[in-house]
């Protein structure tokens, strides 16, 4: 049954608090001196793995939508999409400020030379433009035709996060596939859903 209009603002209210949970964590472990062996690397890899995990999140929303008849989950993709690029900014800076610290020449040279971090780096940069543009005022400014195809780029960005995730882990590849997974039924749920619309 979808939630009330008063219900859905106690559904956001949790969400947003569920949602802030692996930061509250990230930095419980790190006050209990309890990141592990690489504090820096446990820090990337949290927060890329909610990066990833918001967009897909976000991702299967308008998919829920459409095989339920609900309305409801609309009204959270721009939230779940924020909270994406929050962790995105979040795994940036821990890899400019705690990783290279503002190493500029090492971090171009990182970016040039190691291709987990180009793609990485680009869909950071990918999602920057859908995450300024998710405000009412800048969908009116531009159009909802322009907004709807501009934030089709969330789909190549999330494309890019599991390339640059299984990239990365290299050997343990469960996770990033898991992801995959997911991200592929959500493809082809699209390509369905395009064609009988």
């Amino acid at each position: 049954m979808p939630p009330s209009y008063h219900g859905l603002g106690w559904v956001k209210a949790g969400i947003f608090l569920l949602a802030l949970l692996p930061l509250l964590n990230l930095i419980n472990a790190g006050l209990r001196d309890n990141l592990g062996a690489n504090p820096i690397e446990k820090i990337t890899h949290v927060t890329g793995y909610w990066t990833l995990s918001f967009l897909l999140i976000g991702l299967s929303a308008t998919p829920l939508r459409r095989l339920s008849g609900w309305f409801w989950p609309i009204r959270l993709r721009r939230m779940l999409g924020l909270f994406a690029f929050f962790y995105a900014c979040l795994h940036f800076l821990s890899y400019l400020v705690l990783d290279q610290f503002f190493d500029w020449p090492a971090i171009i040279e990182d970016i040039n030379k190691r291709p987990y971090i180009t793609v990485g780096f680009s869909a950071f940069l990918l999602l920057i433009p859908l995450a300024l543009t998710s405000n009412d005022y800048l969908t009116r400014k531009i159009g909802g035709k322009n907004w709807r195809r501009l934030h089709s780029l969330v789909y190549p960005i999330a494309i890019a996060g599991v390339i640059h995730f299984a990239w990365l882990v290299k050997k343990d590849l469960a996770t990033p596939l898991i992801f995959a997974g997911i991200l592929t039924v959500l493809l082809i749920v699209r390509r369905i859903n395009t064609r009988i619309l």
